[in-house]
């Protein structure tokens, strides 16, 4: 076995069902709340509106660190950041379908 074998892999798991501010969600993702803004203005994330302020399901947490990277990787705009999540998520859900009418 090689040294770069032995290495334990670490991560935090979330809670899909947590509720986040503007405040949390652009902490978590390392960017500026007005970031958060535009990825709501494109679509890109839903809010749950609550006692007049944007709230965040757990959910949008994994989509915002998508979208960032294909901001940051792939260099598109949030139009296209947006199409291309709308587009994986098509897929997956595709996917799902077909593996369970293999089964």
């Amino acid at each position: 076995m090689s040294p770069s074998d032995d290495q334990a892999l670490t991560g935090t798991l979330f809670d899909s069902n947590a509720i986040l501010s503007v405040h949390d969600l652009s902490r978590m993702c390392e960017v500026d709340e007005r970031h958060i803004v535009e990825f709501v203005e494109e679509g890109v994330l839903n809010v749950i509106e609550l006692k007049s302020e944007w709230q965040f399901t757990g959910d949008a947490l994994r989509r915002a660190r998508l979208a960032l990277r294909l901001e940051r990787d792939l260099e598109l705009n949030l139009a296209g950041v947006a199409l291309a999540i709308e587009l994986i998520e098509e897929l997956q859900r595709l996917r799902r379908e077909l593996a369970g009418h293999q089964q």
